[in-house]
C-alpha cells in the first residue's frame, strides 16, 4: 500500500519541525567581493567565510581565472578519465604535492568529494575505519560509504589518540585512522603525531583532512603512511579538493576513486585560480597574510596554544544564538548561528572565521560587540 502522506505533506511537516525548534534555514545572497559587501540591504562585514588569507579576490588569482576561462572555456567538459584533463590540472597537482611534501596529487571538483571519495575507495571487507567522533561531515559521509562497502567503522572520542591506538591494536587487519587537523566548528587541533606513531605502530594510514588548518599544523615526515585531505576552497579561495600522499596511493585513488572517475573534471579557471592563490601563499607577500590571519586569531583568542582562524562562541540554544547573530548583524557584522545537527543540541554558537582580509580595526569592533553580547547576556542569565 502507499504511503498515506504525500511527499509533499512530508516536505512540509518536516519544514514545520525544523522552523518550531529554531533550526530553519533560508538562503540570502551576500553581495559581496571578500569580507566586505551588502546583505539583506545594509552593509556588513563578514565573519562567516573560510576565505582565510583573503585571495578569492587577488588580483593575481582573478587574472589568472580570466585567463584560463578563455583559453580552455567556463568547464572541463567531462570527466578527467574521458578527455577532461587540461594541463592546468597536472601543473596544479604537481605544485600541491610539493607543497604537501608529497610524491603525487589528486584534484577534485570539491573537498566533500576528495573525503568521501578516498575512504571509499580504501574501503572493503576487513578494513578498519576509525574517525574522531567530531569529524566534519564529508568524513563522516565517507566513513558510512566505507561501511557500506563492507568496512568496519569505530568512531574514537573526540582528540583520544590513546583510544584510537587502542582500536589499532584490537583489529587484525589493514586499518585507517582518518581525522580533521583543525576542526571546523570548533578550531581545536587533532592530537596528529600521536595519531601517526599509533598508526605507525600497527601498520595503519593515516588520512588527515587540513582543510582548515590555514595556521597549522602542517605535519611532514610523519612516520606513517599518509594521505593530506585540503580544499581549494579555503585557504586557496578557489574551488575544489585534493588528495595529496604517495605516488602509488594517488595512483590507486585515480583507478578506484568513483567521486573522481565518474564526475566532470575541476572547472579550468577554478583550477588555474588555485593555482595562482598557491604561488601567492608561498611567497613573501603570502607571508605576510599568515602573519595578518595569526595576529587576528590571536587577538580574539589568546588563551589558545594553537592559533586557528576559527573561534566559536557557545551560547546554548537555538534560539539564544540567532539572537545573538541578529544583535551583530544590527551593528554590521555577519556572524551566522550554526545550530543543530551541526553541532550538538544544547551548543548552538556564533561560529567566527578570520580572514586576513579583516582589518585590526573590524577585529576591535567584534571584540567590542562580543563584549556587549556577553555582558547582555549575564544581565539576563543567558548562556
Amino acid at each position: 500500500m502507499p504511503p498515506s502522506d504525500s511527499w509533499a505533506e512530508w516536505a512540509a511537516a518536516k519544514n514545520a519541525k525544523a522552523r518550531a525548534k529554531d533550526r530553519w534555514r533560508e538562503l540570502t545572497a551576500f553581495d559581496a567581493k571578500g569580507p566586505r559587501g551588502e546583505l539583506a540591504g545594509r552593509p556588513v562585514v563578514s565573519f562567516a567565510s573560510n576565505d582565510y588569507f583573503g585571495l578569492s579576490a587577488h588580483p593575481a588569482v582573478a587574472a589568472a581565472a580570466q585567463d584560463a576561462l578563455l583559453r580552455w572555456g567556463a568547464g572541463a567538459g567531462s570527466a578527467r578519465l574521458l578527455g577532461g584533463s587540461r594541463p592546468v590540472h597536472q601543473e596544479l597537482e604537481a605544485e600541491l604535492a610539493a607543497w604537501k611534501a608529497s610524491d603525487a596529487a589528486l584534484v577534485f571538483p570539491s573537498g566533500f568529494q576528495a573525503n568521501v571519495g578516498a575512504l571509499s575507495a580504501l574501503a572493503g571487507p576487513g578494513v578498519l575505519v576509525a574517525g574522531d567522533a567530531l569529524n566534519h561531515a564529508s568524513i563522516i559521509d565517507g566513513c558510512r560509504l566505507a561501511s557500506a562497502l563492507g568496512a568496519t567503522f569505530e568512531a574514537y572520542p573526540h582528540l583520544d589518540a590513546g583510544a584510537a591506538s587502542r582500536l589499532l591494536a584490537r583489529w587484525d587487519g589493514r586499518a585507517v585512522v582518518v581525522t580533521d587537523t583543525v576542526f571546523s566548528m570548533d578550531g581545536d587541533v587533532a592530537p596528529v603525531e600521536e595519531l601517526a606513531e599509533a598508526c605507525a605502530r600497527h601498520g595503519a594510514l593515516l588520512v588527515l583532512d587540513e582543510a582548515h588548518a590555514a595556521l597549522g599544523p602542517h605535519p611532514r615526515d610523519l612516520p606513517c603512511e599518509t594521505l593530506h585531505v585540503g580544499t581549494l576552497s579555503k585557504m586557496l579561495g578557489s574551488q575544489g579538493g585534493f588528495v595529496a600522499g604517495r605516488r602509488e596511493m594517488v595512483e590507486a585513488l585515480v583507478n578506484r576513486c568513483r567521486s573522481f572517475i565518474f564526475t566532470t573534471g575541476l572547472a579550468p579557471p577554478s583550477a588555474a585560480a588555485a593555482l595562482a592563490a598557491l604561488r601567492v601563499l608561498l611567497s613573501p607577500e603570502g607571508d605576510a597574510l599568515v602573519a595578518a590571519l595569526r595576529r587576528h586569531a590571536t587577538r580574539l583568542a589568546p588563551e589558545r596554544a594553537t592559533p586557528s582562524p576559527i573561534v566559536p562562541v557557545v551560547v546554548g540554544s537555538e534560539a539564544a544564538a540567532l539572537e545573538a547573530a541578529s544583535q551583530l548583524l544590527r551593528q554590521g557584522l555577519y556572524v551566522p548561528a550554526v545550530r543543530p545537527p551541526t553541532v550538538p543540541p544544547g551548543t548552538s554558537r556564533l561560529r567566527i572565521s578570520l580572514s586576513a582580509a579583516h582589518s585590526d580595526e573590524e577585529v576591535s569592533l567584534l571584540q567590542s560587540s562580543l563584549a556587549g553580547l556577553a555582558a547582555t547576556a549575564g544581565r539576563h542569565g543567558h548562556r
